[in-house]
């Protein structure tokens, strides 16, 4: 043995299977994110609740699994690259990581957005219950 402790084949290998596992958890956390948004939205419809106040927070939350989920898959493309990378496999991780970069900035400002927003209306039903 030449004092290596794993080959670089071994790395590979090893690094792409923490990618798969990595990947999984991003489009599972999405996944689920999904199923809960459905649940909520149609037990909401289904109880004729107030749905604009009720449809911004559930946007609100799959919006933050969205945001999760992405983050896990940059991790995992950043990792199939960590090894002898080629200048194709560099494009095109900044390609994705641009791409997935500017999807997290535009969701995360509207969660922000989402949040000030529901705050504010929460605020002004306070108002109007206290001045009553």
């Amino acid at each position: 043995m030449s004092g290596e402790l794993l080959s670089e084949s071994g790395v590979q290998q090893l690094i792409g299977g923490l990618v798969h596992i990595i990947e999984a958890a991003g489009a599972l956390i999405i996944f689920a994110g999904t199923v809960w948004a459905f649940t909520r939205f149609a037990s909401t419809g289904l109880r004729r609740r107030s749905l604009i106040v009720e449809f911004n927070k559930i946007r609100l939350s799959l919006g933050r699994f969205l945001v999760l989920g992405l983050e896990f898959q940059l991790v995992g493309d950043v990792l199939r690259t960590a090894v002898a990378p080629s200048f194709t496999e560099i494009g095109q991780l900044a390609a994705i990581a641009a791409i997935r970069t500017i999807l997290n900035f535009f969701l995360t400002r509207e969660i922000a957005q989402e949040r000030a927003e529901i705050e504010r209306d929460q605020k002004e039903l306070a108002q109007q219950v206290s001045a009553r």
